[in-house]
């Protein structure tokens, strides 16, 4: 081990890059409305976690190789540095396997941000390769963020059409109503018979009044009285009828009584006003979900750039062989030991 990492192992330069994924913050009507960009899918911290496996996957190995030969540079040492390199005839899934021992990710799930460390065998080439990796983790959240704008605008917009169906579908059964019942407002309606009710009551105590007046000033056989008392009588039977008729005749065509005419009419005013309520407010979620998607709600800060080694660090040559001399000497160490007490067993 010590002759393989004095002679053949080569240097590896590390360069460090850190980032995190970041949500734009947003205030003004979308807040007000209860948070309507939620709508827009996952937050920040969920599409960290995205991000940390996509460093690590093949597809980020496949995406970097299209501008950087990672074979041609990982395998120029191949064979004489087996530990550090990958051979040349390697398949997209060991140089996965290969890209997670040469890149280490540290994530802090708590915070959301992400530190790797980019090795090569070249300062420069590290570099590149941090940046690249910065890049395409760069696509990734501007794909995500077009995706879920994309999903944002299209639901709203089926939900609006959706309210739209349902505002339509309400205002026509409270038309069709009155069309079939030939009125336009019960309420309405009611009054102008409370008026007619309230006129003939008025009737009913001035014809009361006269015939008070006339009974004390004339005798029982005036015919006047006779009159009044018919009079009285017709309108008290026309107050009966009124008042029959705000609650047992048929006052439509289909024979319904002003109970049931109001019940329904209510109903259908009801699923009228929450069906302007539901317009109104897949509105304003399609003018939020526009709104956001004329912005980039998802974005990666870097806050640590890609940095340029001058000095190679790895492979960490004391550190291994001190490992592995102090392994070593534990494994001898066990192994007398129970060399030891066999024998004095024996």
């Amino acid at each position: 081990m010590t002759i393989y990492l004095t002679f053949f192992a080569k240097d590896q330069y590390a360069s460090t890059v850190g980032f995190t994924v970041r949500q734009a913050e947003t205030s003004g009507a979308s807040e007000l409305m209860g948070g309507l960009t939620s709508i827009l899918g996952a937050g920040a911290q969920n599409h960290s976690d995205l991000l940390f496996e996509f460093v690590q996957s093949q597809e980020m190995v496949q995406l970097v190789s299209e501008d950087f030969d990672l074979i041609g540079h990982y395998s120029q040492n191949w064979p004489y540095d087996p530990i550090y390199s990958i051979w040349p005839s390697a398949t997209i899934e060991d140089q996965t396997w290969f890209w997670n021992r040469m890149v280490r990710v540290t994530y802090d799930k708590a915070s959301g941000m992400m530190v790797l460390q980019v090795r090569a065998h070249d300062p420069e080439i590290a570099r590149e390769l941090a940046t690249l990796i910065i890049r395409q983790s760069e696509e990734m959240i501007n794909r995500l963020n077009s995706e879920a704008r994309a999903d944002a605008t299209r639901n709203a917009e089926a939900d609006l059409e959706t309210a739209l169906e349902r505002l339509r579908a309400a205002r026509e059964a409270l038309v069709k109503l009155r069309v079939q019942t030939q009125i336009v407002d019960p309420e309405a309606d009611i009054e102008a018979q409370m008026g007619v009710l309230m006129n003939f009551q008025q009737q009913l105590a001035e014809a009361l009044v006269e015939y008070d007046i006339l009974s004390q000033t004339s005798e029982l056989t005036d015919p006047r009285l006779r009159q009044l008392e018919l009079r009285i009588e017709v309108i008290r039977e026309r107050i009966r009828d009124e008042r029959l008729n705000g609650v047992e005749r048929n006052v439509t065509t289909d024979g319904t009584d002003y109970p049931n005419l109001i019940a329904q009419f209510e109903r259908l005013e009801v699923d009228q006003a929450f069906a302007e309520i539901a317009y109104q407010a897949a509105l304003t979620a399609l003018d939020v979900a526009r709104s956001n998607a004329a912005r980039q709600s998802l974005f990666l800060a870097n806050f640590i750039r890609p940095t340029l080694a001058q000095r190679a660090e790895y492979p960490q040559t004391i550190q291994v062989i001190g490992l592995t001399f102090f392994f070593g000497l534990m494994f001898w160490a066990v192994l007398a030991l129970v060399y030891y007490s066999l024998r004095d067993r024996g």
